[in-house]
């Protein structure tokens, strides 16, 4: 059933040297929770390339160096004692640190200081105030061409012009929300406003949530505790309703695309046009299987055509603006799903398919831009699932090149005239190394070494391979063995599970994608193992959408592939097998210890999604439909209906204050505990959402760790 890949057997073998050859370090928790910046990655603060230059800069003790790309010359470009001066002798308070410089030039810079942004020229040692924005201002979207500033201030939207503040929305009701992110984040928003290319005008989202139930989260830092309420659309439930609106900075009025159809329709991939005339935004229906990509008149808001249309039986899930061509302004790129992959395809602004510009049965999961007339970069799956490798594609023939010259996990940031990369990647054997390539995948030089971030720690062996589904999928693994294994010995294992959309844990990364907690949990005697299941991300629509209408059932039975696989070696204590997992990997513990209560003996649940209902709009009637139209699918899912299956230890962790998975979920678990006369433990951490963040972190490893360490 396993096969070991090239790679795997590359990386279990360097791995197993690397052990032998190590010091007697070993992992603690307060390593494993990344409180010792000893065993960071290495990094290069401030790297970025200068302006339209075929020159980068970095910081390093608080100076900026320039380095030409062909020749690699250095030269200090800044240093903080210079700046200082500049700063006096413009009658600013001098800085103990450099602040981030964005170089526009070899001679100008711009950076932000309490709200104040500041364009610095080296050549005249000026540096003068450009904008400026309250310090209570968020969702700030800088233009960098013009300066201009549009930020938030609660729900309204306003614009900074030269320091001058203007309000652009009026809503006192606090359910109208402006220009913030819409469908929480789902659909690849991120933002809530949109420049034009000139800044000229801005186009933004304004949510009408007015109807949305409000769900109560309760701040208990007060002497009467307080409900902070958050606006939560349950599905099935009433959505907020989408528009998008279009402020013309020069006649200071503001028009709303007529962007007719069902009012909680979603309103995704808004891109300006090159010459700002026209805004495109893809309108995909509430059910989520029907997009129609559209075209409007930016000065009107009128709609102009639907350039074309994309169903799936299951749903459709646009994720990425269009990508203009600079050197044909009617022509741009489009990511689509429709034949099973990510993959890339061109058009013009007439809705015709000029070209499907990549094919093949792999995912291409980033973009990367237009450079040399006719080239484009992304990022893709190409030489294997586990990998992100970079790519160019010449549009006239469409030869594709890989330019990472490494297996692993790459980011890259090239030059403005294409001809060189900085490439940024880890794999099995590397925690994080800087490289400077050419065009075409050569390397130049090194920028920053890996610095065997862990040489001097004790690391069990890890493994990456596949395992086969019964209908013969392929499920890619991780195995971390325990420090200082003895194959004479019997040990536990604790599976580690996400399972969901959008998150793929095992890869071609630094520990294999495993970081550091399960590193520390196999110092402590245990094997480690991780399994990417049907649903989750980077292999496809067909192997996503696997869990439509269904969820946790699939995912349960591909995890069991990975047991089974477990239980035929040697050296596993069969009889303690433990499961460890948070939001979507909380579901995937808890459906694993309810659902399979005969093989897993301790379970850890953070954050867990217990029953769908409860679970927001737009993720959850994605994946499961509305509660109404698959009342089956949902009462399956839901592990209300097997808690007196519980046998073993079960803790369930959760943040009082999630806005994400709501604490109802976990309590609706507990009480049927209760109710069932079912024993379980339970731990809060009060005033923490989805996820304990901060010095905490280290309180909730200590909990998960102990916990397995009494029970398993």
């Amino acid at each position: 059933m396993k096969k070991l890949t090239e790679l795997c057997l590359l990386a279990a073998f360097l791995f197993q040297g690397f052990t032998l050859t190590a010091q007697e370090k070993v992992l603690t928790l307060e390593d494993a929770s990344w409180m010792n910046p000893a065993i960071f990655p290495a990094r290069v603060a401030q790297l970025q390339w200068i302006g339209d230059s075929d020159d980068y800069a970095y910081a390093k003790e608080n100076a900026i160096y320039k380095v030409t790309a062909k020749k690699g010359t250095e030269t200090l470009l800044l240093d903080l004692d210079q700046m200082n001066g500049d700063l006096r002798r413009n009658r600013l308070d001098s800085l103990k640190h450099l602040p981030s410089l964005q170089f526009s030039s070899m001679e100008k810079c711009t950076f932000t200081r309490e709200g104040k942004y500041y364009e610095y020229s080296l050549s005249t040692n000026k540096i003068s105030e450009v904008n400026r924005i309250p310090d209570t201002a968020k969702n700030i979207d800088y233009h960098k061409k013009s300066g201009r500033i549009a930020y938030t201030l609660k729900n309204n939207l306003f614009i900074s012009i030269d320091g001058k503040q203007s309000r652009i929305t009026q809503d006192e009701n606090p359910g109208i929300v402006n220009g913030q992110t819409v469908s929480r984040v789902e659909f690849g928003i991120t933002t809530g406003t949109f420049w034009s290319p000139t800044g000229k005008k801005l186009a933004f989202y304004r949510k009408d949530e007015t109807e949305v139930t409000d769900y109560p989260l309760v701040n208990i830092n007060k002497r009467i505790a307080e409900v902070e309420s958050t606006k939560y659309p349950m599905a099935g439930m009433t959505s907020e309703q989408v528009s998008l609106g279009v402020y013309d900075l020069e006649s200071g009025k503001t028009i709303f695309l007529q962007t007719d159809g069902p009012k909680d329709q979603y309103l995704t991939a808004v891109s300006w046009g090159p010459e700002g005339k026209f805004i495109y935004t893809a309108l995909l229906n509430r059910d989520q299987n029907h997009l129609k990509l559209n075209k409007y008149d930016a000065g009107t808001g009128d709609f102009v055509k639907t350039l074309f249309e994309e169903k799936n039986p299951k749903y459709v899930e646009p994720e990425h603006p269009l990508y203009f061509n600079p050197e044909n302004p009617n022509e741009f790129i489009w990511f689509s799903e429709r034949n099973g992959y990510d993959h890339l395809y061109l058009y013009n602004t007439d809705g015709e398919l000029l070209k499907q510009l990549t094919d093949g049965e792999w995912v291409v999961t980033e973009f990367l831009g237009f450079y040399d007339k006719d080239k484009i970069f992304f990022k893709a799956t190409k030489e294997s699932p586990l990998q992100k490798n970079i790519y160019a594609i010449s549009l006239k023939d469409g030869k594709i090149t890989r330019t990472s010259p490494e297996h692993g996990t790459h980011t890259a940031r090239i030059s403005k005239s294409g001809k060189f990369i900085i490439d940024i990647f880890s794999n099995t054997e590397t925690s994080r190394q800087y490289s400077l390539l050419n065009s075409k995948g050569k390397t130049l030089r090194i920028i920053k070494a890996d610095k065997h971030a862990l040489k001097d720690y004790k690391l069990g062996e890890m493994l990456l391979f596949d395992l086969k589904a019964p209908d013969g999928t392929t499920l890619y693994s991780r195995l971390i063995y325990p420090v200082d294994f003895d194959k004479n010995k019997k040990y536990p294992v604790i599976v580690y599970v996400y399972g969901g959309p959008h998150a793929q844990l095992v890869t071609d990364s630094w520990l294999g994608g495993a970081g550091l907690f399960l590193n520390y949990l196999a110092s402590q005697g245990y094997f480690i193992f991780t399994l990417d299941n049907r649903g989750s991300a980077n292999r496809g629509r067909d192997f996503e959408q696997a869990i439509f209408r269904n969820c946790g059932s699939i995912e349960v039975a591909d995890q069991m592939v990975g047991v089974d696989y477990l239980k035929t070696l040697p050296y596993i204590d069969t009889a303690r097998i433990g499961v460890d997992g948070w939001s979507y990997g909380g579901f995937m513990t808890t459906s694993l210890m309810v659902k399979q209560a005969e093989t897993f003996k301790v379970g850890v649940a953070g954050g867990p999604v217990i029953d769908w209902q409860y679970y927001e709009v737009m993720y959850g009637e994605r994946y499961m439909d509305t509660p109404e139209s698959n009342p089956e699918g949902y009462k399956k899912a839901s592990l209300l209906n097997y808690v007196d299956q519980l046998n073993g230890k079960l803790l369930l962790i959760h943040g009082t204050m999630d806005p994400t998975v709501v604490w109802q979920h976990s309590l609706l678990f507990l009480q049927k505990a209760i109710q069932s006369g079912k024993q379980m433990d339970y731990m809060v951490y009060p005033g923490h959402g989805h996820g304990v963040r901060g010095r905490d972190r280290l309180h909730l490893n200590t909990k998960i760790a102990e916990y397995f360490k009494v029970n398993l």
